[in-house]
């Protein structure tokens, strides 16, 4: 197993815009305690097709105004250039300087993919348009992406990427750390040597994570799921399986190298403080 170049473990969190004034509350008393924390920084996501763009940006520069690095999320699919120049100037003039570039998702209904197919056309046209300012992060998929066709292809996708101009990638999230220590091995053998952040979702309810899971290719370990379902409808035993298998997890990634972690926080704080208090970091 190859352990990835030094680089400084940073820990980063991410948020969904909220979509009512009551979430919008509840996202700052979350940002206020995980801001305690010293996050490298927030990222915000961006709905299918730029949907939540407004909601992304507001929530984006309110961070950024708190003093925190913000780094919104940029969809290309259904986008045009023209859209996502006037969004990279939007955020030039706020001071933003980081950006999770993405494919994303193409929106129900919605037949054109725009003039963008892939996230490597869109980091590259912001290297184009912006030359240095940004650090890009991009996706990646230890576990292949599930429209992948294979292996093979999906590790050309991500490379593809990394040439196109960006810093850093994270991951989608996982519970087989081979996985993603056979991904960072490929990468070591094929000249891809940018941070490779592992992305962690923490556990808080099996059906939720069994639904996002399905959607988004990650596989739940048959053990796992089992283990899982015995619980039943008893919450705190599944949270409390969850928050000791990802610990584990965490510790064992940044024991073999891993640059930082990467939060899916759900706009949720307490299962990364406990996690992050578990590691004693």
């Amino acid at each position: 197993m190859q352990i990835q170049k030094p680089h400084p473990q940073l820990f980063s969190f991410e948020f969904y815009p909220p979509k009512t004034e009551e979430g919008a509350a509840s996202l700052h008393a979350v940002r206020s305690q995980l801001a305690k924390l010293n996050p490298d920084f927030f990222s915000v996501t961006f709905g299918a097709g730029g949907s939540t763009r407004d909601k992304t940006f507001d929530t984006v520069i309110d961070i950024q105004a708190k003093g925190i690095a913000a780094a919104p999320h940029l969809s290309c699919v259904a986008s045009t250039k023209a859209n996502i120049r006037a969004i990279l100037k939007d955020y030039l003039d706020h001071g933003i300087s980081k950006i999770v570039a993405l494919r994303g998702d193409l929106p129900s209904g919605m037949m054109s993919a725009g003039e963008f197919r892939y996230a490597n056309e869109l980091v590259e046209f912001i290297r184009q348009e912006t030359g240095d300012h940004f650090q890009i992060h991009v996706a990646a998929y230890p576990e292949i992406h599930p429209q992948a066709a294979n292996g093979n292809d999906d590790f050309k996708n991500f490379k593809r990427k990394v040439e196109a101009g960006a810093d850093a990638a994270i991951t989608q999230y996982f519970y087989n750390a081979e996985a993603y220590f056979y991904f960072v091995d490929r990468c070591a053998k094929n000249g891809v040597d940018i941070p490779i952040v592992p992305g962690i979702m923490p556990i808080t309810q099996y059906t939720q994570l069994f639904r996002f899971s399905e959607m988004c290719g990650a596989d739940i370990p048959r053990w796992m799921r089992k283990r899982l379902e015995g619980y039943g409808d008893d919450r705190a035993a599944i949270q409390a399986f969850g928050l000791e298998l990802v610990t584990n997890l965490c510790q064992r990634l940044l024991d073999n190298g891993a640059p930082g972690l990467h939060f899916y926080t759900m706009n949720q704080a307490a299962p990364t403080v406990a996690i992050l208090e578990n590691l004693k970091l």
